[in-house]
């Protein structure tokens, strides 16, 4: 009978430590939750990303809107009959503040 127990404590034991340390331990299921969870985070933010530059292509596919957006705030370009105007502010003397 003592066999028996001594028997069943070391099989408890064994199985103790495949659960605690052994290969798909908790320890590793864990780690492996966490790295599952950050690659949806990318996965969304590149899903994301995509989604704006997919709207993006259709918009200069499409229209010239898009093209002259960008023409004018990229390059500074004017349409013919436009008049451009600068107006430059005046920098705020030393320790005054902006409203």
């Amino acid at each position: 009978m003592r066999w028996l127990i001594g028997l069943l404590v070391l099989l408890l034991v064994l199985l103790q430590y495949r659960l605690w340390v052994g290969d798909g331990s908790l320890a590793e299921v864990w780690g492996l939750y966490q790295q599952v969870q950050a690659q949806r985070e990318e996965n969304h933010r590149l899903l994301e990303r995509n989604q704006a530059l997919e709207a993006e292509v259709t918009d200069l596919k499409q229209g010239l809107d898009a093209i002259e957006e960008r023409a004018r705030e990229e390059l500074g370009m004017v349409k013919d009959g436009e008049t451009f105007y600068q107006i430059i502010e005046e920098p705020a003397p030393e320790g005054a503040k902006r409203p």
